[in-house]
């Protein structure tokens, strides 16, 4: 185009060659030129873009010259319905030749590996150990998000909303060891809650979830992927067995109470805990050792796992799993994560977790 400023101050008439800018995109001849965010042009500056495409040239207003380009050009663009400040101009959308749409992640391994990559996790000279089902709960959110019947599917579920979360829960968990003096960082269960600031406001909610807010919707999508997670390395709470079929009578599924009988019955008998996500890993730990069972119980289905620092994090995640699957209640109050017998605190008016109804 023409340059006004070139030409005044080289003192030259708009007629001239020497006012000419040829821009950006022909010092790009024989390379690859990318414009992010597309239908934030202007719809002035897309129409300068045809030519390009169709004719493989440049025209400069004013002036007889032609030049041939041999260049490729890449867009990038969010849906149309998801951010209103503007949109592509038909005839452009015309001329570009192939149009590539982005896909989620298809499996949780993907997933966990973007996060990875992306996460800026190692911040602190400390050692950092991240369980592998803390990976897992994190990517499980979004998957339970793009399903979710509250949040609105044409804007979606970013890739930012897991990578911002696991950035928050290891945050926490620094804070923690800086406050307690350990040199060693650990995520736990009762970090979870400080997952919701990464998320509300990734997440665009239809009517329903704005009318239940953001950060009920949040929870509930947090409960959901840790009993998700659960499952796969715990026997299912709530799966049922067939009780033992005597001659005349009929057989009728019964829930199999036998692999958490001694956990549940602690919490029957009255007793609860209270943990919390200042607390230093061994008062953290005894703690978690007064559940009658809990310990046995969690070597007995993750015998690998390091017993000074993450057996406490899978031993919270078993109580909070059973929690999820409605089998003990669980209460926060002031960043304090009690547990306690679920049937108690019914009639109390206590017991809501992140899932709540």
């Amino acid at each position: 185009d023409i340059d006004p400023i070139k030409a005044a101050a080289k003192r030259l008439h708009y007629s001239h060659e020497g006012a000419i800018h040829f821009g950006i995109i022909p010092r790009c001849n024989r390379g690859i030129f990318a414009i992010n965010e597309l239908p934030d042009l202007q719809p002035r500056i897309q129409v300068g873009l045809f030519n390009i495409l169709e004719e493989k040239d440049v025209q400069i207003r004013g002036f007889n010259v032609r030049i041939p380009l041999d260049i490729m050009l890449v867009f990038t663009a969010n849906p149309e319905d998801y951010t209103n400040r503007g949109n592509i101009i038909t005839p452009l959308k015309d001329r570009i030749d192939s149009q590539i749409l982005t896909h989620y992640p298809r499996s949780l391994q993907e997933a966990i590996s973007i996060t990875e990559q992306e996460a800026n996790l190692n911040r602190d000279s400390r050692e950092l150990r991240i369980p592998f089902f803390f990976r897992e709960i994190v990517e499980q959110i979004a998957f339970e998000a793009r399903k979710s019947e509250y949040v609105d599917q044409k804007s979606g579920v970013s890739a930012r909303l897991t990578i911002s979360a696991m950035e928050n829960l290891i945050s926490n968990a620094e804070r923690r060891a800086i406050i307690v003096g350990d040199d060693v960082v650990v995520p736990r269960i009762c970090d979870l809650p400080h997952l919701l600031p990464g998320m509300t406001g990734k997440i665009e909610l239809v009517f329903e979830g704005e009318q239940e807010g953001s950060v009920k919707v949040s929870k509930a999508l947090v409960g959901k992927a840790v009993r998700e997670t659960f499952k796969k390395y715990f026997p299912d709470p709530l799966r049922k067995r067939a009780r033992n079929v005597q001659e005349g009578q009929s057989s009728r599924p019964v829930n199999d109470d036998s692999e958490y009988g001694k956990i549940t019955s602690w919490f029957e008998a009255g007793n609860k805990i209270e943990v919390s996500d200042d607390m230093p890993i061994a008062a953290y730990m005894r703690e978690l050792d007064k559940v009658k069972g809990l310990r046995d119980f969690t070597r007995r289905h993750m015998p690998d796992i390091d017993e000074k620092y993450e057996l406490p994090s899978v031993m919270e995640f078993v109580l909070d799993g059973l929690h999820q699957n409605s089998k003990i209640a669980k209460d926060e109050v002031d960043h304090i994560t009690s547990y306690k017998d679920l049937v108690g605190s019914i009639f109390s008016g206590h017991g809501k977790g992140y899932e709540e109804d």
